[in-house]
């Protein structure tokens, strides 16, 4: 299920001119930002020549291009169409008192039910469901689109936790007001967030499957249903500059291709050549050319400074018409798979086709995360109890 909504009052915009969200360690998590599908009418080149157009103007008629950035002050520059929460956004907010979002925490420290437990470990992981939860509904009334809410990197490799943890976090959404087709539950693609993943959508929750870095894992994740799949782009190139051995990277080296740039355009092929719902996400663009190869991928996550050069770069009539699109519904009927990729995932085959380099960047992304949900709790235990309690 999708949400088209109208833009956020200008109002409202305005009202964050002046306010900055950053993070104790110097930079924003990246990816905090997601977008719903054409929820937010994007700067498009125009069927009608009216002159000079920008490159950001050409490039969103292929893609929905999607600021990857939680600092406020860019709400005009690049409005934000939706939001993601996480635990990295908790320790953003946790570190500057007067952020817009900081009652939501403490609201969540002074939660009765939370103060409860009489186990402090469950009384920890209560305050951070509710702090998740309250910052997400503040999001959605800021944002058009969806709200995708992080689950707890620690049950990765447990489906059932994922699915009892996506349960917990859609209560206390409706709790407060936000309804199941405004959020999005990101998940990890192991195979078990992979499963997590199918249970959950045919339950009709969207899900969000992260942490894609193979083809095994992108195909077993749209044959899962899964309603967004996210690619890093720059980070299987980073790992293939100074890695070797990886079967599926290689063979994309050895054709003359960039391994993130073609396991996008693979994925997509896939998606679209045999049916499957799953919009395609990519994420970690270093650079105009990653994007100018991507044009036609649903969403591109794309850093300021490329924004910024994009929106900067004048075109003319003639240079408009020049951006092609590289990814469309008819070159992925074109596209030949073989037996092999084709098969009906399952554990085993996912196991057996899952490289090195997946493996390795996988084992990275769940230890990052898992260490800032740490965090937030060694932090909450330190806020707890507010001052009112």
């Amino acid at each position: 299920m999708s949400v088209s909504l109208q833009s956020p009052p200008s109002s409202a915009i305005s009202s964050f001119q002046g306010r900055k969200l950053s993070f104790s360690n110097g930079s924003a998590p990246s990816n905090l930002l997601f977008t719903s599908r054409r929820s937010l009418p994007l700067i498009r080149a125009s069927a009608v020549d009216t002159g000079p157009a920008t490159e950001l103007d050409a490039v969103s008629s292929f893609s929905e291009i999607v600021p990857d950035t939680v600092i406020f002050d860019d709400f005009e520059r690049f409005p934000p169409t939706a939001a993601t929460v996480s635990s990295a956004l908790l320790l953003g907010i946790c570190s500057l008192p007067d952020t817009i979002f900081r009652n939501a925490v403490d609201m969540a420290l002074a939660d009765s039910e939370c103060n409860k437990h009489e186990n402090s470990e469950l009384r920890l992981s209560c305050f951070c469901s509710k702090a998740l939860v309250n910052v997400g509904a503040d999001l959605a009334k800021l944002v058009p689109g969806r709200v995708s809410t992080e689950v707890d990197a620690r049950l990765a490799y447990d489906t059932h936790g994922i699915i009892r943890k996506v349960h917990d976090l859609l209560k206390l959404y409706d709790r407060v007001d936000v309804p199941p087709e405004r959020l999005l539950f990101k998940i990890p693609s192991t195979w078990q967030g992979i499963e997590a993943s199918r249970l959950l959508e045919s339950e009709g929750i969207q899900t969000h499957l992260t942490f894609v870095y193979s083809f095994a894992q992108a195909a077993a994740a749209a044959q899962a249903g899964a309603s967004v799949i996210q690619i890093f782009v720059g980070r299987l190139r980073d790992w293939s500059r100074n890695h070797s051995g990886d079967p599926e990277i290689e063979a994309a080296l050895k054709r003359g291709e960039d391994p993130g740039l073609a396991l996008v355009t693979k994925t997509y092929n896939y998606i679209h050549k045999y049916g499957h719902k799953s919009k395609l996400m990519a994420a970690a663009v270093r650079n105009k050319q990653d994007l100018f190869s991507l044009l036609g991928v649903d969403y591109i996550i794309a850093p300021l400074k490329v924004l910024q050069s994009l929106k900067e770069t004048v075109t003319t009539p003639e240079e408009k018409y020049s951006f092609v699109r590289r990814l469309s519904p008819q070159s992925a009927a074109k596209y030949n798979f073989n037996e092999v990729e084709l098969v009906k995932w399952d554990q085993l085959t996912f196991a057996s086709a899952v490289g090195p380099a997946a493996v390795e960047l996988l084992a990275g992304g769940l230890d990052g995360y898992a260490n800032q949900a740490n965090r937030v709790e060694e932090l909450f235990g330190k806020l707890w109890p507010p001052p009112n309690v």
